[in-house]
């Protein structure tokens, strides 16, 4: 009777190949290289397939929770004056007809604009954005942010200021800062720039840098007066269910909205950055294949070696009855319990890693004495890591399949070494 594949005999003759010494005609060393190898590869591998996830994730998170899903604007028309007007003036039922659509959880109007900030002797271009308290408590990432200092209750007595501002012009609660907008009042004489001082009520932080740096929430009709939009809106702000799902409800946005407004999402908006995250997923994942590559080959190395130093066992089993098909997988199983065993801790390896990121980096952060981690050039506040179980999976196949294919090629020699050749010189 054919003894099955994998059979015990076969174990025990791949296990005693493994842990032979040298002198012995093992390569224990070797062994140990490969394993090494194929563990850092894996580690590496999924350490940086969390980091490129927590990316994603915080960078959607910040955006989706600090910005409006979907954002209605009036198309551009011509006035009798010739000049361009896209405001809108039946802002509230605009904003009550998209509440009613379905899936919208959040419908606000609000009043846009771009105006210079000075305090403490400093300057700083920043972004207003006008909204009622009411609508201001909605925003996921501003009423509960990652930090916040002030009252956001008396924010109708004053302004909200991200934390980047607050810095830069040296604010803090309770201080006054001062607004100038080039469109000011309007005379006989031309248009003098509005400068007006607000008492800074509460600073917060969502954890964006470009966010925190330049934006500054303003009462809505205080904002109507600032920028000259009285009895108009400047768009409506919109939050949906599904924010990764948010195309689908543009379609019925627009149609309930009418034919006078155009709509653009958070996708449209944060397009570059998306595409970047996806070029960097794809580009990274392939280096490290590379790199699991390379560990994997260092178990065809070694396996080779092993089928030289074993070249008398091998003709001696084959002349006793051994099959091919049997020294095949004998040999196949020393390489492919490197690689099994090798892949299974670089998965606990990198899973340990992406689960107690902070601290380890907080550690890394103390021993080059501060500052490696720039806001101001990663636009994230901490380096976030997310591991993901798909990407644990993707890991394992790409570890496991290239170790078992390559060593498939030095058993497969092993296996037709012909028994009287290997013996002849013994």
């Amino acid at each position: 009777m054919t003894p099955r594949p994998f059979s015990a005999y076969e174990r025990m003759i791949a296990w005693r190949y493994l842990r032979a010494r040298r002198r012995e005609g093992g390569v224990s060393v070797m062994s140990v290289i490969s394993l090494v190898g194929v563990s850092l590869a894996v580690f590496a591998l999924i350490a940086t397939l969390a980091v490129r996830s927590g990316f994603r994730t915080e960078f959607v998170d910040t955006i989706i929770g600090a910005n409006a899903h979907v954002t209605l604007r009036a198309t551009p028309v011509y006035d009798e004056y010739g000049l361009v007007r896209d405001t809108i003036q039946d802002y509230e039922r605009l904003a009550d007809v998209a509440a009613r659509v379905p899936g919208v959880v959040r419908a606000a109007p609000m009043i846009n604009g771009q105006v210079m900030a000075t305090a403490n002797g400093r300057n700083s271009g920043v972004e207003i954005y006008g909204e009622t308290l009411e609508d201001l408590k909605t925003i996921p990432l501003v009423s509960t942010p990652e930090t916040a200092q002030g009252d956001l209750a008396r924010y109708g007595e004053g302004i909200a200021i991200g934390s980047g501002i607050a810095r830069e012009l040296r604010l803090g609660v309770g201080d006054v800062l001062r607004l100038i907008s080039p469109d000011g009042v309007k005379g006989p004489f031309g248009t003098t720039p509005r400068i007006v001082d607000y008492e800074v009520v509460y600073i917060f932080q969502v954890g964006r840098y470009d966010i925190d740096r330049t934006r500054i929430y303003m009462p809505f009709e205080e904002a109507q007066s600032f920028f000259n939009r009285e009895g108009m809106a400047d768009g409506i702000e919109i939050m949906v269910e599904e924010p990764e799902a948010v195309n689908a409800s543009v379609p019925a946005l627009v149609a309930a909205a009418g034919p006078e407004v155009y709509a653009f999402t958070w996708r449209d908006q944060w397009q570059s950055f998306l595409r970047a995250l996806e070029m960097e997923d794809n580009i990274m994942f392939i280096i490290l294949s590379i790199l699991v590559m390379v560990a994997s080959l260092n178990i065809v190395s070694g396996l080779i070696m092993l089928v030289k130093n074993k070249g008398r066992d091998v003709g001696i089993l084959r002349t006793m009855g051994l099959s091919e098909g049997a020294v095949l997988r004998v040999f196949f199983m020393c390489g492919a319990s490197i690689g099994l065993a090798g892949t299974l801790i670089g998965v606990v390896l990198g899973s340990l890693f992406a689960i107690y990121i902070d601290p380890i980096f907080n550690a890394v952060n103390w021993i080059l004495g501060g500052g490696a981690w720039d806001p101001s050039v990663r636009y994230l506040s901490r380096l976030p890591a997310e591991l993901r179980w798909e990407d644990v999976a993707k890991a394992v196949a790409l570890s496991l399949g290239l170790s078992f294919g390559v060593t498939y090629f030095p058993a497969r020699r092993a296996a037709r070494l012909n028994p009287v050749e290997a013996l002849r010189y013994e």
